[in-house]
């Protein structure tokens, strides 16, 4: 150990760090993808796109409205256009349905289109499974890492800052997000 606490002479400089007031990422731009607020129903994102009455999907820089819970043989329309039942409806029960029989979180693979089609795939998925964190099923995960992608899941408001911080952090052809509305109600 040293003998002395003598580093040298005092300096006139101010070398101390403000780490409060260190701000990393202060200088590069939020992605346009970047979620400002999840709301009961949908989402807001900081390019101004407003999502409501479904879900979003964020890959590769674009924003999707992602509606898992419809099946493929509903119509997109109002009922009013054409349209079977309430379009955000499970058919039969008036509420749309994630959970399976298991209790899993599970989305049939049509949905996930998107990051069938994409290239480059990005290398992370974040799932927001609405109000509360949900398991999801084994064939959903096994289905998005046969695409070579890995897995995150989360609630959504968690999802949705860990997307806005990763895609800012490694740009957003690396990280994905899929998001269901805080509000989904569920029809189990």
């Amino acid at each position: 150990p040293p003998k002395s606490h003598d580093r040298g002479p005092k300096s006139d400089e101010d070398t101390q760090t403000d780490f409060g007031a260190l701000n990393v990422l202060g200088n590069t731009p939020a992605p346009s993808t970047a979620v400002d607020a999840c709301t009961s129903d949908g989402f807001a994102l900081n390019s101004g796109l407003k999502f409501s009455g479904c879900g979003v999907m964020l890959v590769g820089g674009e924003a999707f409205r992602w509606r898992p819970w419809a099946k493929e043989e509903r119509k997109e329309e109002t009922v009013g256009e054409g349209g079977i039942e309430n379009d955000s409806a499970a058919a039969g029960s008036g509420r749309p349905k994630l959970k399976n029989a298991s209790g899993h979180w599970e989305v049939e693979k049509e949905a996930w289109g998107v990051l069938d089609l994409v290239w480059p795939k990005p290398d992370l998925l974040i799932i927001g499974t609405g109000p509360t964190v949900m398991p999801v099923s084994p064939q959903t995960r096994k289905h998005i890492n046969d695409l070579g992608i890995r897995l995150e899941v989360q609630d959504t408001r968690n999802a949705a800052a860990q997307f806005n911080l990763l895609a800012t952090e490694r740009g957003v052809q690396q990280v994905a997000a899929a998001l269901i509305p805080m509000g989904l109600n569920e029809g189990r």
